[in-house]
């Protein structure tokens, strides 16, 4: 059974961490940004003790990234957990995590690209829903537009249910309709969990992925992965969502809603083309573990059931 998250309210204390890269002084002002924003919506912000660190030269030591995510989960104070941002080393921290402190104390957590990682892992280990989107530097540190504001409101302080609106045209690449639950995000980085402890059960799911810098056959060999894996005999549908530089050469090159059409060609799952979540585009909040309905024929995504309570 999964754990709902308060949703948050004006007044609410939120945790900004640093999983993955650290904020580093290049980027300190689109945090700044960032939080200029969160505050707008009425929040109080608390920064991680190690959300800057570089300890290993690179990023903060694994424990350090733990032990901020520990210490917030644990402070009843604080209602949510946003990450900074992305990177590349977020699953370095995965076996200092207090899984039963989160259990026992279930809030909001938040962010994208390399937080994938933690997403599904904490929603495999925990049953906590969790949500892609909204980094603080890079979604909410650059003047966010309205989709995103809306969004971010709508799923993490109203709690919707109900369709997620598109920021842009989908397009059917497998008919059907599904309802499971939702697991995924980055693919490169959910493909960091495959053989460990922390890789989520994708029996009866919906998998959502999008990707940065692919070419057709990375493409591949990501979905032949996930194939060998056994992951296609046992979800519902895919969404394939924004894929960053290979859309940008969308006549030239095969897109990945394509290349896995191709790769799962004898399995029957409906597969949707949307552009609503992504690397720098407009991106919804997409609920981990959440309950959802897709529909490609009628281009159509659903919440099902509250993630937020």
């Amino acid at each position: 059974m999964n754990l709902i998250p308060q949703k948050l309210n004006r007044g609410d204390a939120v945790g900004i961490v640093s999983p993955s890269s650290p904020v580093t002084e290049v980027l300190a002002s689109q945090l700044r940004a960032g939080i200029e924003f969160l505050s707008g919506l009425g929040l109080k912000v608390m920064v991680g003790e190690h959300a800057y660190a570089t300890t290993w030269g690179y990023a903060a030591a694994p424990r350090e990234k733990a032990e901020d995510i520990n210490r917030m989960f644990a402070d009843d104070s604080i209602h949510a957990i946003l990450c900074s941002q992305g990177g590349s080393t977020a699953n370095a921290c995965l076996p200092y995590l207090d899984w039963d402190m989160m259990r026992e104390h279930p809030k909001i957590f938040t962010g994208m690209s390399d937080i994938s990682v933690l997403l599904n892992a904490i929603t495999a280990r925990t049953g906590l829903i969790t949500f892609h989107g909204a980094d603080v530097v890079w979604d909410l540190g650059r003047n966010p537009g309205k989709y995103v504001v809306d969004e971010l409101v709508a799923c993490l302080i109203e709690g919707r249910i109900g369709a997620i609106p598109p920021v842009g045209p989908r397009r059917m690449v497998r008919g059907g309709v599904a309802e499971g639950r939702l697991l995924g995000g980055n693919l490169n980085c959910l493909l960091k969990l495959a053989g460990t402890p922390y890789f989520p059960d994708f029996a009866g799911a919906i998998l959502f992925v999008e990707a940065i810098n692919v070419d057709p056959e990375r493409c591949d060999f990501m979905f032949q992965q996930l194939k060998q894996m056994g992951v296609f005999g046992q979800i519902r549908a895919a969404l394939v969502g924004f894929i960053d530089g290979l859309q940008n050469d969308a006549e030239a090159l095969m897109q990945m809603e394509d290349v896995l059409l191709r790769v799962t060609e004898e399995f029957d799952f409906p597969i949707l083309k949307c552009d609503d979540f992504g690397h720098n585009c407009p991106s919804t909040i997409l609920p981990v573990g959440g309950l959802v309905r897709l529909d490609a024929d009628g281009l159509t995504v659903e919440v099902l059931e509250k993630c937020v309570e």
